[in-house]
């Protein structure tokens, strides 16, 4: 996965244009992927994890001005940021139960079926009861190594620990999944 390098970073938080440019290029995938790992394709509220990546890099760039690199390294600072967007879109979506339609389309939508849907809204609830019963770290490094594809020793970063204590409490929160899940998700969690 490709980072801004400190001194990248360094010439962002200055203002020079093009490190500012190169940065937000940069950690918008890894925002992409952390948004899709935690809202879905259309999360809540219907806010896509492209809207929310979008919100993300613009609050990285407003705030890029104040990260100060006092130990915390930039990718924590970035992945702060998406969490509290994250956490925002969800709660929109608390508030709206709205969904509009502009036009009533012409042709069946190839999107799953109602039925497949709610299979998948189902899987996805019980993955998240699963995931709730976890230490908050676990949750996140599950998120982070899984779902967002970040290595072990970049996980660690974030989350102030060593690439090989990440590894182990992935070991752990998976086992811990599994003795959870039972054999309905077993499947599923491997």
């Amino acid at each position: 996965m490709d980072t801004p390098e400190p001194d990248v970073v360094r010439r962002a938080v200055a203002g020079d244009p093009a490190a500012v440019a190169r940065v937000l290029t940069q950690i918008r995938p890894i925002v992409v992927r952390y948004s899709l790992a935690r809202l879905g394709h259309v999360g809540a509220g219907g806010a896509t994890a492209e809207d929310v990546a979008q919100e993300v890099c613009l609050a990285v760039l407003r705030a890029l001005p104040r990260f100060t690199d006092q130990g915390r390294p930039f990718l924590a600072f970035v992945y702060g940021i998406a969490a509290r967007k994250v956490a925002d879109a969800c709660r929109a979506a608390s508030r709206d139960r709205t969904e509009s339609v502009a036009d009533v389309p012409d042709s069946a939508d190839p999107a799953p079926g109602p039925e497949r849907r709610a299979l998948t809204a189902d899987l996805g609830a019980r993955l998240a009861e699963l995931l709730a019963q976890l230490p908050a770290t676990h949750r996140e490094i599950l998120v982070l190594r899984l779902a967002v594809g970040m290595t072990a020793d970049e996980v660690g970063t974030v989350l102030g620990m060593t690439g090989g204590a990440v590894r182990l409490a992935q070991h752990r929160a998976l086992t811990r999944l599994r003795a959870l899940a039972g054999d309905s998700l077993a499947m599923v969690i491997r």
